[in-house]
């Protein structure tokens, strides 16, 4: 049984309404191939969401696909809790080799139940254990999850209002740039912690994204960066990177504080780290706060046994060198070039992000939503982001072809005349 192309009254009639990407993008999808998805009309789209960055290597890679079929073919392992097997060794070997230690990094793997806000939870209760303190510091504009414990680390307040409870034990300070180009705000932070009298608890971590995902794409200097991973450690708190939108090469490096200067003593992954799409989440934590007893932190999907099989896969196809780096590096220049142009159809606007996780602040939700509305109708799958969902985000996958790239730009150009020049019409 098909669903009619022509309808999609049965999401309407039973799915719930928390329901959300299908809103913007109304119609049935039935396959889906490197940097394009066709839905069942067959009209065929350009990806420029990834699954919101969880399809970094693009859709039905055809490596990956072919080791899971292999291996369920063959009657491995489907569900093994966090029991040993073969998979799991082997992502762990080739993690180890090709991403840790190029990075001198020690950190042991610990894998928690399969989402992003899942490893959220379990590196705050990490920090909380190592420091026997209850206070987590985040920043504004943070995005963490909507699970109770990540929640009261996100700054939205939409999300935050769903909990129906009060979200206690973080403090909010506000980010890189929050206050302005010509203010520090590492200032702010450093003389809270400094002051007794501040009213700041001793916090347990200091946690932050690199670069804001659903925050609108804001980029931490590297200097910022550099200062508040001196402040943790001066104030006895672990420092927590959040690399579930930003890793996995969506910057640039395999992980997005590459060549910062800073070590963090958590980093929590997950979107893209299956390579494939599929559920999967962890954290790494330095060996002297890896403090959780055995199954302290579990969930009956621990550790996606078919996720192993395509990690691995991924790893080893697009980390053995640094030519993939290279060529992200060499797209991203593209998008940029892209973006500009639509900057400069809109006053005041500016350009965000980093690496292929970029996008035009518009100064308007609005103005941005149509954007993204009239794109799609031209063929073209793209969201907004920020605190008023003024961004027009893009998170392609990173193996985009140029031609692909280029045709997606140039859709989102045309979407943005065709939107901007009404949108003056109207004003005048």
């Amino acid at each position: 049984m098909s669903t009619n192309p022509s309808t999609t009254t049965i999401f309407t009639r039973r799915e719930s309404e928390a329901r959300s990407y299908c809103r913007g993008f109304n119609t049935v999808f039935t396959s889906a191939k490197g940097s394009e998805m066709t839905a069942q009309n067959g009209q065929r789209y350009i990806d420029f969401l990834a699954g919101c960055s969880s399809l970094n290597y693009g859709h039905n890679d055809a490596d990956m696909k072919a080791a899971l079929i292999d291996h369920v073919q063959s009657d491995g392992i489907a569900h093994g809790l966090d029991m040993h097997t073969n998979t799991k060794a082997q992502f762990l070997e080739v993690f180890e080799r090709l991403i840790l230690r190029p990075r001198e990094m020690d950190h042991k793997v610990m894998f928690t139940g399969p989402t992003g806000a899942n490893a959220v939870e379990a590196a705050m209760k990490i920090a909380r254990k190592v420091t026997g303190r209850s206070n987590i510091i985040a920043f504004t504009n943070g995005f963490h999850g909507v699970t109770q414990g990540a929640l009261a680390a996100t700054g939205n307040s939409y999300h935050r209002g769903g909990a129906g409870v009060t979200l206690n034990n973080v403090t909010r300070m506000p980010f890189d740039g929050y206050l302005g180009a010509a203010c520090d705000t590492t200032d702010f932070l450093e003389a809270m912690l400094k002051d007794r009298s501040s009213g700041l608890d001793a916090p347990a971590a200091i946690l932050l994204e690199t670069v804001q995902g659903e925050g609108g794409l804001n980029a931490a200097n590297p200097d910022w960066l550099r200062r508040i991973a001196k402040l943790a450690q001066e104030a006895g708190a672990l420092l927590i990177v959040d690399d579930i939108q930003a890793g996995c090469g969506r910057t640039g490096g395999f992980f997005s504080f590459e060549h910062m200067g800073i070590s963090p003593d958590i980093v929590t992954l997950a979107k893209s780290i299956s390579g494939f799409g599929l559920p999967m989440g962890l954290v790494l934590v330095k060996p002297e706060h890896d403090v959780m007893g055995p199954a302290e932190h579990n969930g009956t999907f621990r550790g996606n046994t078919h996720a192993f099989v395509t990690a691995r896969v991924a790893i080893e196809k697009f980390w053995a060198d640094d030519a993939f780096e290279q060529d992200v590096a060499r797209r991203a220049d593209i998008i940029e070039r892209g973006l500009q142009t639509i900057s400069d159809m809109v006053p005041g606007a500016r350009l965000k992000g980093r690496g292929m996780m970029r996008g035009v602040d518009v100064g308007c939700g609005t103005l941005a939503g149509k954007i993204c509305a009239r794109a799609f109708q031209q063929g073209l799958i793209i969201e907004t982001s920020g605190a008023e969902d003024q961004v027009v985000k893009i998170l392609a996958p990173l193996t985009t072809p140029d031609a692909t790239l280029q045709a997606g730009l140039n859709i989102l150009i045309s979407a943005a005349q065709d939107v901007t020049g009404a949108h003056k019409f109207a004003a005048e």
